[in-house]
């Protein structure tokens, strides 16, 4: 279609930067975030180009826009993660010595349960994780995955069904 026509290209991204933005920032809620993500998608469209076969432009580049900013959000949770960790181990540290056991076991109820998050099916996992974890509402949730109420509650309902058959209470402890 273009194949290195940079004017051409230039022109792609002023028609859809404003659709490109809007679909990022659904995702990430964060206008510096969703602002970097959007250059970063326009990269990515830039050099995935050559492999573009004509069934729907909008849709093709909207659909890389929602996987980039998925990928975005997963970092960001991933990060959090990483610095909590890194505070409850300076926790752990600073704890007098009979409190050290009870910090130890928390620890490990917590990786325990991560681990148990990890096993969910995927489409499962961001519901729990976003509802209870997180503790987003399901219209928060509803919005960052652009579907509508309804289904957020559904997933969830659906989850908690996945785990009342395939987790027993021995399993956490």
């Amino acid at each position: 279609m273009i194949n290195g026509n940079d004017q051409a290209f230039r022109l792609l991204v002023e028609k859809y930067r404003n659709d490109v933005f809007r679909t990022i920032f659904a995702v990430l809620r964060d206008q510096k975030e969703a602002e970097d993500a959007a250059q970063e998608v326009f990269m990515k469209i830039y050099t995935a180009l050559p492999h573009y076969q004509n069934q729907g432009f909008k849709t093709w580049i909207t659909r890389i826009a929602v996987n980039h900013a998925i990928d975005v959000k997963r970092k960001q949770v991933s990060r959090r993660e990483d610095i909590a960790e890194d505070l409850e181990q300076q926790l752990v540290a600073g704890t007098p010595k009979d409190s050290v056991e009870k910090e130890i076991i928390k620890l490990d109820r917590r990786r325990l349960v991560r681990k148990k998050l990890d096993e969910l099916p995927e489409n499962y996992r961001d519901v729990i994780y976003g509802f209870y974890i997180a503790e987003k509402s399901y219209q928060q949730m509803a919005e960052e995955q652009n579907v509508q109420v309804k289904t957020i509650e559904t997933k969830l309902y659906r989850a908690r069904n996945w785990m009342k058959k395939n987790w027993k209470e021995d399993d956490f402890s």
